[in-house]
């Protein structure tokens, strides 16, 4: 991460007339607001004082050392860097959101250590450094899309192509089929117009002409008409057979890559538009390789052959050809850009469409249950009107301006219907002649006219591929090592002083560590937002840690194969997700080649058994799209029992039971106690009854450590465990009194 800019000579200038001697400057960093206009000023950090410069002057001056309360905070369409000084908290600077929002948020770090350091009594401070590579494009200083190094407007296009090549291994002999084909063709078009020639001056305008050897033109054109409709017919099944196997190959590549993608890469984006990338853009793609490049090859072709013919018949004819090429070929140019614009808004605007819709379809009892139907309708109304219009106006545009440059292309025939009439009338060429001058000049004209949509159809293609791509090219954020080891759990879990932060700058869990002993079950308890659940996917492994180590039986988590880790973890999460399907194959969800008897067992075991004999069609039920056909107990109930057919070595509960009711918590508990006997439990609760079997309770405050102990441990020292669990003593009081 970059923390140091080269100030500009004027503010340099400012900035040693009001530094010390004895200060060393440590940090420089752009910010772009002041008084709400842009502006391009510096803020240079030393080793004792922030100072704020614009334009050759120094607008202020603020110690570091002393002060407190640094911070960053994010406003409307800007943020802002605090400090406390003197006590009273000041707006150090403002900038704009973006690259320089880790970047001081770096700085309040080192300005925090800079002051633990100073009471310390250390003279010589040594920067801290952040290695968080820029995620933002050195070219545009565009934003890199996710986890990649792809800016979508310095893309290299060359590489798009190499790439698509790379991927059609396997398939290019069959592709290369359609070139075979064209190739006969081009010869076609060029044959027929001189039969087509031989037809009318030999035979249609010459007197005593021989009907035989007119019936034989026409045949043989009819003969070459049909063997060209055949190669037609082989090269089509050819195109279907290679773009199905295009398709899959590659959706098949994409959803691989999703499944391998972290966590966190994958919650960035919406499943609508995953799905876009899955069906939508790999479409696109496949229609680019399959009909538009072998359409181009022929186009290309045509034109190589048809010009050195052209020339050779007339040359001075074939450059009225030429004469409108250069200013439709500029105006060509010109245009790209504007095509390749448009053709992104209108993708970001279909795809703002299927988000929206993705969004009220999974959403619709939130919807109905508040009366918002008709909000919901005029939402989706304007989302698809604001695509609606745009990919009007673009059609508009396309349509008003490929025609003109059509006209401007085929110009050139008009002077070659004049001058070659010319020609006929002067008798320095026959009619038949000037037909196939004219085939030919139409078979160049072909070519020109359809390269004039090329910008359109390769902009639709480049903006699709850089959708695929940068799915395909993204780095999981969480990866093996060159050779996991595949280990067998016993329960061991050291956690040494972790910190992690979503974003690295702004860690949720700091300087947290613990031990737990195979088979304990821990309790985790906290305020919301302390860092439970965080916790959790860490010794998951569905985020690495930015500091410190995970240990599981004295194995580093990230030494041990993502597969194995979590194949031996069973978890039960808050939020219950059931798939579509029966509730056997939920159940054995965990362990798909499960018997009957191992999944009645299970939900014996989870006391859902009878509740599923109840059902319609027994553990046959079809449960619906999320299991929403279910009450919340009966679907936690269901994941529960996919849990212990798992049999994990460790398991976690994240709110467990927090969708049962009082009588049907008791009974899962029961079930739960059992299942957690000889293997290592990790529980998180706010309902604290429901870890009382707890052998120890870890609270977190604030992304901390707080407290560590048994219940009666934590109750003894009457902190914030204690306050928890007399606030809820309370509530229940006051819920029986009202009784």
């Amino acid at each position: 991460m970059r923390l140091m800019f080269d100030l500009p000579q004027a503010d340099k200038q400012a900035y040693e007339a009001a530094a010390g001697s004895d200060e060393t400057l440590m940090y420089c960093l752009p910010f772009n607001i002041l008084n709400d206009k842009f502006v391009e000023g510096y803020m240079a950090f030393t080793n004792k004082k922030m100072y704020k410069l614009y334009n050759g002057e120094l607008l202020g001056e603020w110690p570091i050392i002393g002060s407190e309360g640094f911070k960053t905070e994010v406003m409307y369409g800007s943020c802002g860097f605090y400090a406390t000084v003197n006590g009273s908290s000041t707006l150090i600077c403002q900038f704009v959101s973006g690259r320089n929002l880790p970047r001081y948020a770096v700085i309040v770090k080192a300005c925090e250590i800079l002051n633990e350091e100073a009471k310390k009594g250390v003279k010589e401070f040594v920067p801290i450094t952040n290695e968080t590579p820029e995620r933002f494009c050195p070219k545009c200083g565009r934003p890199f899309i996710s986890n990649t190094t792809i800016c979508p407007f310095c893309m290299d296009k060359l590489e798009v192509y190499k790439k698509l090549w790379a991927m059609t291994k396997g398939l290019r002999l069959m592709m290369f089929f359609p070139f075979f084909v064209s190739v006969f063709t081009v010869v076609f078009q060029f044959v027929v117009p001189k039969i087509e020639a031989i037809a009318v001056d030999d035979y249609i305008t010459a007197t005593g002409s021989d009907k035989s050897g007119f019936l034989l033109v026409v045949l043989a054109i009819v003969s070459i008409d049909l063997l060209h409709r055949a190669l037609s017919v082989i090269q089509g099944r050819m195109s279907a057979i290679v773009g199905n196997r295009f398709t899959l190959m590659l959706k098949t590549l994409l959803y691989e890559k999703i499944q391998s993608l972290s966590i966190s890469s994958i919650q960035r984006r919406t499943t609508g538009d995953l799905m876009g990338r899955v069906n939508g853009d790999t479409s696109v793609m496949q229609g680019f390789v399959t009909s538009s490049l072998p359409s181009y090859f022929i186009q290309f072709f045509s034109f190589v052959v048809a010009l050195p013919v052209l020339l050779f018949m007339n040359w001075k004819m074939c450059l009225f050809v030429f004469v409108p090429i250069p200013l439709v070929i500029w105006l060509i140019s010109k245009f790209w850009a504007f095509v390749q614009r448009r053709n992104i808004k209108v993708w970001v605007l279909g795809t703002r469409t299927g988000y929206l819709l993705q969004d009220i379809l999974n959403g619709i009892r939130v919807v109905k249950c508040f009366g918002q139907e008709e909000r919901e309708v005029e939402r989706f109304k304007e989302s698809s009107i604001r695509h609606s219009r745009q990919s009007e106006d673009n059609a508009k545009v396309f349509d008003t301006v490929f025609p003109l440059l059509g006209f401007m292309i085929r110009f050139g025939s008009y002077l070659i219907l004049l001058f070659g009439n010319l020609l006929v009338f002067d008798g320095a060429m026959r009619i038949g002649e000037l037909h196939q001058f004219n085939s030919y000049a139409n078979i160049i004209y072909g070519p020109l006219l359809y390269f004039t949509f090329i910008p359109r159809n390769i902009s639709a293609f480049l903006t699709s591929s850089s959708k695929v791509f940068e799915i395909l090219e993204e780095n999981p954020e969480v990866q093996d090592i060159g050779l996991p080891l595949d280990i067998k759990i016993e329960g061991e879990i050291v956690i040494d002083n972790i910190t992690f932060g979503y974003n690295s700058y702004n860690p949720v869990l700091e300087n947290v560590s613990l031990r737990i002993e195979p088979g304990e079950m821990i309790g985790i308890v906290g305020h919301s937002g302390s860092g439970k659940t965080t916790l959790i996917n860490l010794i998951m492994r569905l985020y690495d840690v930015n500091e410190g180590n995970i240990y599981i039986d004295e194995v580093d988590i990230r030494d041990i194969s993502q597969n194995a880790l979590r194949s031996q973890m069973g978890v039960v999460l808050q939020e219950t997700f059931l798939f579509s399907g029966t509730v056997r194959d939920n159940i054995r969800y965990s362990k798909p080649y499960a018997t009957d008897e191992e999944v009645i067992a299970a939900a014996r075991t989870a006391n859902a058994h009878d509740f599923i004999l109840s059902l319609p069609e027994g553990y046959n039920t079809m449960v619906g799209e999320k299991g929403y056909s279910m009450s919340g107990g009966e679907r936690q109930r269901i994941a529960i029992a996919r849990a212990i057919i798992h049999n994990p070595r460790i398991l976690i509960l994240d709110e467990a039971t927090a969708a049962l009711d009082t009588e049907t918590e008791k009974l899962i508990q029961d079930a739960l106690n059992k299942l957690t006997e000889g293997r290592t439990t990790l529980a998180i609760a706010h309902r604290l009854s429901t870890l009382r079997n707890a052998d120890k309770l870890l609270v977190l405050d604030k992304g901390k450590v707080a407290e560590f102990g048994t219940h009666a441990e934590l109750l003894e020292n009457k902190g914030i465990y204690y306050k928890l669990v007399m606030a809820q003593r309370k509530m229940a009081h006051e819920i029986v009194a009202k009784k």
